[in-house]
């Protein structure tokens, strides 16, 4: 289906097509048409779908029908690199349009929050916001939301995980009632429904390949021991010099540090982001990754979700996540929009059951393959076995020996 079968604005199309989009993804073309039609709506589908394009481009077509001054669609996301991401994407679409955005995030400098200000009180078109900072501006008492009509809770099961609830009802509590709200969510627990009770009225539901992988994704896990992890990174990167997008995936800021140390030993053009940076730091490592001046990044999973940059070639996940649904995000960032990627999973002997349980989440056996020749031999396949360290903590890793007690 293309974009101009949905009857948008030319100006829109226009800028559409400019950012080379042609065809419409499946979440697009089932929510565009409810959308234009002012359904609420709440819509589960994985990353990687094309879910901002499928709520900002009927909402900038409405737009321009609006009319007078003020904060017309507000977005909340868990994030503030998703705040930015959506930010420029809707940049993008309007670029040829009359259509001013703002991201309201925390993490940046007392000037930051001046920017934000004057740009509220002039009545930014559209809000991108992560609900504590925006809780922050509306304690100050000059955010009017009364010409709002639109409320887009993106990934909104990750701000519900992050402990945002709370603040999004409050938020919700100064926004008109009328209004069109849409929700979107990669998973959908009890906690979700609740929320959706709450901010949506009559909501039209859209499901679209909930906790799958992309079809597009080779998916690959190596049996190893924790000691060996660095040598086989190290190897397989230096072993795909055709790979120009590198993303590995650690569990720690510690294994995000080792990983980037020894990368760098080696001489590999390499930069590593997590919380510790400062927030202008980690859009300039961002940016730095998206032009392709960096081959190779290594974080936490701060990026697993919501972070759009295109044509990564290579996923690795140092460790195995110990969300089932975390893996699909985490290899959700390569394969994105119909293309290919690769996906690379270490195992160590604590972590086969949290594979055995992505294997049943995304109801596909993800492909044992042989370890390079430098690399001794793993441990056995063997995901029943809990493997305990003398802590009594499932977990760690390493070259220990099992325990003989099994979960049961």
């Amino acid at each position: 289906m293309k974009f101009e079968d949905f009857d948008i604005d030319e100006t829109l199309l226009e800028s559409i097509s400019y950012m080379g989009f042609n065809d419409a993804t499946p979440v697009q073309e089932k929510t565009i048409p409810s959308i234009l039609e002012g359904k609420d709506l709440i819509t589960c589908a994985q990353t990687g779908t094309g879910k901002t394009a499928a709520f900002m481009i009927p909402i900038l077509h409405s737009l321009m029908k609006s009319q007078g001054e003020g904060i017309k669609a507000l977005v909340l996301v868990p994030t503030r690199e998703l705040a930015i991401q959506i930010d420029q994407v809707i940049q993008g679409f309007a670029y040829f349009m009359p259509v001013e955005s703002l991201a309201v995030y925390g993490g940046g400098s007392g000037e930051d929050w001046g920017a934000q200000k004057n740009a509220i009180v002039r009545g930014s078109d559209i809000i991108v916001a992560t609900p504590g900072k925006l809780i922050s501006h509306l304690n100050m008492g000059y955010v009017d939301f009364s010409k709002l009509e639109y409320l887009v809770l993106d990934e909104a099961d990750r701000m519900l995980d992050i402990g945002f609830l709370d603040d999004i009802l409050k938020i919700v509590s100064h926004l008109p009632k009328k209004r069109q709200t849409l929700m979107f969510s990669a998973t959908m627990p009890s906690n979700i429904k609740y929320l959706a009770k709450e901010v949506l009225t009559n909501p039209m539901e859209v499901t679209i390949s909930l906790s799958k992988p992309a079809e597009g994704v080779l998916q690959a896990a190596y049996l190893i021991y924790e000691n060996d992890k660095v040598a086989l990174t190290c190897s397989l990167i230096a072993d795909k010099p055709e790979y120009k997008s590198i993303l590995i995936f650690g569990s720690t800021k510690k294994k995000v540090s080792e990983v980037y140390r020894a990368l760098k030993k080696k001489n590999m053009n390499v930069q590593a982001i997590s919380s510790d940076l400062q927030q202008s730091e980690r859009e300039e490592v961002l940016l730095d990754f998206r032009s392709r001046k960096t081959r190779v990044l290594v974080a936490t999973d701060v990026l697993s979700r919501g972070i759009d940059i295109k044509d990564i070639n290579l996923i690795i996940n140092f460790d195995v996540p110990n969300d089932a649904e975390d893996y699909v995000h985490r290899i959700g960032r390569t394969a994105r929009a119909e293309t290919t990627g690769v996906a690379l999973t270490f195992v160590n002997e604590d972590d086969m059951y949290k594979l055995a349980k992505i294997e049943k989440l995304i109801d596909k056996k993800v492909p044992k393959v042989p370890l390079p020749d430098e690399i001794k031999k793993g441990p056995e396949w063997n995901p029943k076995q809990i493997y305990r360290p003398r802590s009594g903590r499932v977990g760690g890793g390493g070259n220990r020996r099992p325990h003989n007690n099994r979960r049961k």
